[in-house]
């Protein structure tokens, strides 16, 4: 098999991958009503569905970038595509909330293997202009799927039901394993050394206890002895992480001399506020248009469509950009365009079409579709190939950081802003803040009315934080991402017209320093 035809086949079973780890992020949105009513599940078990996903999914991408690193990323790809197919299998046969969010917990494991290796993967095969081209496809699969998302899981949540938002997976699962068997290249990092699983253990255990903690801290109380203890755990845990990898050496797996890139810190530090803005709002959204406008989830899956063509647009034209404007000025404008849909979202209220949604979805889809093939990119350009496992690992770990903090914190704000905005009591506050709102409103049309507007309050509080993180992002992209930082073979895909180092001082190449 040639290398040309070697790079296209590594692409399309990457492209496969993320597109099935990106969709089960927001596939389930549209059938957590279904799922809440079949297993019997409150609304903090909802959240789960998705926090136990996406808390292994980042716990585990630091390690899984690692021992890709040291193993072999097509061997330790193919583990993680099995992984995630059994995985999916067990989601869709739970018959309890207990066994699906554990189900989810597993396939979040196998989502990190592939969304840690996917961009190592692509970025042995391809250099230079190829490779910003490689990023748009694999940008472009990923807006895809969380455009898509709604629409798929609506589709399948009004037909055959919830489970086979899980079941889909198992054919795609088992022909992108075959392909990855056959047709995909053997890489690995001569001098990596395996799994750091002090590293692993602790930095795990950090993010557990804070999910957890936030998750819980409107219903035990933000003072309580347990949520101190939830809190405190994790910074304690996380202090442990960070001394623990200080004295690992070259075993760790979260190696801290990435983090004397300015780039590498600008670029990480902006997927965390732009996915714990983007994500968790089209959860929000999507509990909106089908709790105050009564859509069912395949016509709410279908009144995304706008976003889900200019996801998927714009992450293709994300990949030709790159040739034309700075990386920094890209990723500015894609966090600016976030935050601006998100805050045209406060537009909609319990009176206005779906269509006041349009714009929003336009604007912010716009956006994220550039954002995330832009932030793939930037994170491996920094570092020799060699080590391209290690910088996208921790890269993703720090984007999926940010949907499970983003979920649990802000669907905690929203909870409470609910509650604090509805007239009646406490607890019916919280069946209106997890979508009950007819339920509640069975007490009378003037309880009906406050349930909605309550609801309405706490969605427009909640888009409006959403919008505020993503332009912290902007911020964050505007000030710390630099052409100069950038490895020399990414630089080819940069014009030396668009680098942006200061005139007085010349130009240099700084990968991740030892």
């Amino acid at each position: 098999m040639t290398s040309g035809a070697a790079r296209w086949w590594t692409l399309a079973a990457v492209s496969a991958a993320v597109f099935m780890v990106m969709l089960d992020l927001t596939v389930v949105n549209v059938a957590l009503p279904q799922i809440r009513n079949s297993l019997g599940a409150d609304f903090s078990a909802m959240q789960w569905v998705i926090d136990a996903y996406t808390l292994t999914l980042a716990a585990f991408l630091l390690t899984a970038g690692s021992l890709a690193d040291a193993w072999g990323r097509k061997r330790v790809f193919a583990v993680g595509f099995g992984l995630f197919t059994v995985a999916s299998w067990a989601c869709g046969m739970a018959d309890d909330v207990l066994a699906l969010n554990l189900a989810r917990a597993a396939q979040g494991v196998g989502a990190a293997v592939l969304y840690a290796v996917g961009p190592a993967l692509i970025g042995h095969e391809f250099r230079g202009k190829a490779r910003g081209l490689a990023f748009g496809m694999f940008g472009g699969m990923s807006g895809l799927a969380i455009a898509l998302g709604p629409v798929i899981g609506g589709a399948l949540t009004s037909g055959p039901g919830w489970r086979w938002i899980f079941l889909i997976n198992i054919p795609v699962g088992l022909v992108a394993i075959l392909i990855t068997v056959l047709r995909v290249r053997e890489s690995r990092n001569p001098k990596a050394h395996g799994a750091d699983w002090p590293g692993l253990l602790t930095f795990s255990g950090a993010l557990a206890l804070l999910v957890f903690g936030l998750l819980r801290g409107n219903e035990e109380g933000w003072t309580s002895p347990l949520i101190l203890a939830l809190l405190g755990g994790a910074v304690v845990l996380l202090g442990a992480f960070v001394r623990v990898e200080r004295t690992r050496g070259p075993r760790a797996m979260f190696d801290l001399s990435l983090f004397r890139n300015r780039t590498f810190v600008g670029i990480a530090l902006a997927a965390l506020f732009a996915n714990a803005a983007a994500i968790p709002a089209v959860f929000f959204e999507i509990s909106a248009v089908q709790n105050l406008l009564h859509f069912s989830p395949w016509d709410t899956g279908v009144r995304f469509l706008p976003l889900t063509l200019t996801l998927f647009v714009f992450s293709a034209l994300a990949g030709a950009l790159t040739g034309r404007m700075s990386m920094r000025v890209l990723v500015f404008l894609a966090s600016m365009f976030i935050a601006g849909g998100l805050a045209l979202v406060v537009l909609a209220d319990e009176h206005t079409a779906w269509t006041v949604l349009i714009p929003s979805m336009i604007v912010g889809g716009v956006g994220l579709g550039m954002f995330q093939p832009l932030r793939a990119a930037i994170s491996i350009g920094v570092v020799e190939p060699e080590r391209s496992g290690m910088a996208s690992g921790i890269n993703e770990t720090f984007q999926q950081v940010g949907v499970a903090i983003g979920i649990a914190a802000l669907g905690a704000l929203f909870e409470s802003r609910v509650v604090s905005a509805f007239a009646g009591s406490a607890a019916d506050g919280q069946l209106v803040a997890a979508g009950q709102i007819d339920a509640v409103g069975q007490a009378g049309p003037e309880v009906l009315g406050a349930a909605r507007q309550a609801f309405v309050s706490g969605f427009h509080q909640t888009m409006l934080v959403c919008a505020a993180l993503a332009a912290v992002a902007a911020v964050i992209a505007l000030v710390m991402i630099r052409t100069r930082d950038f490895h020399a073979s990414a630089l080819s895909a940069i014009p030396p017209e668009l680098d942006d180092a200061e005139p007085s001082r010349p130009r240099e190449v700084q990968g991740a320093h030892r």
